[in-house]
């Protein structure tokens, strides 16, 4: 089992093995497809039905591309952005020195931002690679209508189609007939997988791959999730446990779950699990809010509140066992600093006894619960677990809470309202 979960720190005031008859029933729901939303539970089988051919696609193309670039701009909002960031910074870190750069936009209407990516890009060797189901999204069709005129100028008509790529639907929409017309390669989101589940399809590994992901090996630990997770025994499912944890937890009162990391290319990840989260249980008045902060970095701030703040909060600490590098603390015989005494240990083993002396003050005594997930590294192969991991989880809870896990109806409000306000035709009140 390559993720571990403890709650043995969790407060828990019920047993989660007394709830094994609800996640039986859940379980079997899922696996058959027969509960609310169950037209976007493509990804469940993903790891065994993904087209095979589309992915061969991927990897030639991202071999086809590689030393002919030195920055990608992935142009999507929300599931069509998150999960492909939070895979490339956990991965390759966030100082890479594989002479790629990767930018994104189309998730803001910042015209400051904009501006400053199309005057960054300007002398730059640049791929375009824009996700977007409908091409209709405002935020990204925006964007790429400034991203398509910017490549249109550089590289002219047939040099722009050979160096930007479309990921969107397999047969309508706009942006796939833009693509059909301009020749650019596409790539399809499944109709039955979800934006914030959609990482672990073309979605994401486009991305991924151009960045110099092994993407064979985010498959293969997607797989090996699928068959390690397939089961509905609470004993042998760490996903499950997770999920009746976050039952049991708001039960006894804790409506916020603050996602802990100890290092900084997890920040995109936590962004990743928020949208997870946040949109498939926030819904019919319920729900947890998923928070996130990274640790030492953010107990200069939130610690004092965590520690001794309003009882709100459970944390959740997904912790690392292997760093992706790791330097030597050296001596100094001046010893200003007073940090001799760590002279010759590895920064990661700080790193670690910061979280067990910050686990042993927020439990024993600030009494926050705490749940600990286990990852053994921050690698291709770990990341493709980890994303089966948190989807079953989510469906779970939120099937626990008598929810539709893979719809969002709240967010379309918003949208409804700009519309109107921005003069779109039929949208007049």
């Amino acid at each position: 089992m390559v993720m571990q979960f403890d709650a043995s720190h969790g407060f828990l005031k019920e047993d989660i093995g007394s709830y094994q008859n609800e996640v039986s029933r859940i379980h079997k729901m899922i696996h058959e497809k027969t509960g609310a939303g169950n037209d976007f539970l493509g990804w469940v089988d993903w790891p065994v039905n993904y087209d095979k051919d589309e992915f061969e696609r991927i990897v030639k193309l991202a071999e086809k591309l590689d030393g002919k670039f030195d920055t990608l701009v992935v142009c999507g909002i929300g599931g069509s952005y998150l999960g492909a960031r939070a895979a490339i910074e956990m991965i390759n870190g966030l100082y890479p020195d594989n002479g790629k750069e990767v930018i994104f936009a189309g998730n803001t209407f910042s015209s400051t931002y904009m501006s400053q990516v199309l005057s960054h890009i300007k002398d730059k060797n640049v791929v375009v690679n824009v996700i977007s189901k409908s091409g209709t999204t405002t935020e990204t069709a925006l964007a790429f209508r400034m991203l398509r005129e910017f490549m249109d100028q550089k590289y002219g008509k047939e040099g722009a189609k050979e160096r930007i790529i479309a990921t969107t639907d397999k047969a309508r929409g706009t942006l796939k007939a833009l693509a059909d017309q301009e020749g650019y390669e596409s790539f399809v989101i499944p109709d039955d997988i979800g934006g914030r589940y959609s990482v672990i399809t073309p979605v994401g590994l486009v991305p991924m791959a151009l960045m110099g992901i092994d993407i064979r090996k985010v498959m293969e630990g997607l797989l090996a999730a699928y068959q390690e997770l397939n089961t509905d025994d609470l004993e042998k499912n760490p996903a499950y446990r997770y999920a009746v944890a976050r039952r049991i937890l708001q039960n006894q009162g804790y409506n916020v779950e603050m996602f802990v990391t100890y290092e900084p290319q997890l920040s995109m990840l936590s962004e990743w699990w928020k949208q997870l989260l946040g949109e498939s249980e926030g819904k019919d008045g319920k729900g947890i809010l998923p928070d996130s902060a990274t640790f030492s970095t953010d107990l200069h701030s939130l610690g004092q509140f965590i520690q001794q703040g309003s009882k709100v909060l459970y944390e959740t600490i997904f912790k690392v066992e292997k760093p992706t590098l790791d330097v030597t603390i050296p001596s100094d015989p001046q010893n200003g600093d007073q940090m001799n005494y760590l002279a010759g240990k590895n920064l990661d083993w700080v790193n670690k006894m910061a979280c067990e002396g910050t686990l042993q003050a927020h439990v024993e005594s600030g009494n926050v619960p705490n749940l600990i997930i286990t990852v053994p590294d921050m690698k291709e192969y770990s990341f493709g677990y980890l994303c089966y991991f948190f989807f079953i989880a989510t469906a779970m809870t939120c099937y626990m809470l008598d929810i539709n896990p893979f719809n969002q109806p709240g967010v379309e409000i918003y949208k409804k309202n700009m519309f109107h306000l921005l003069g779109k035709p039929g949208y007049e009140k």
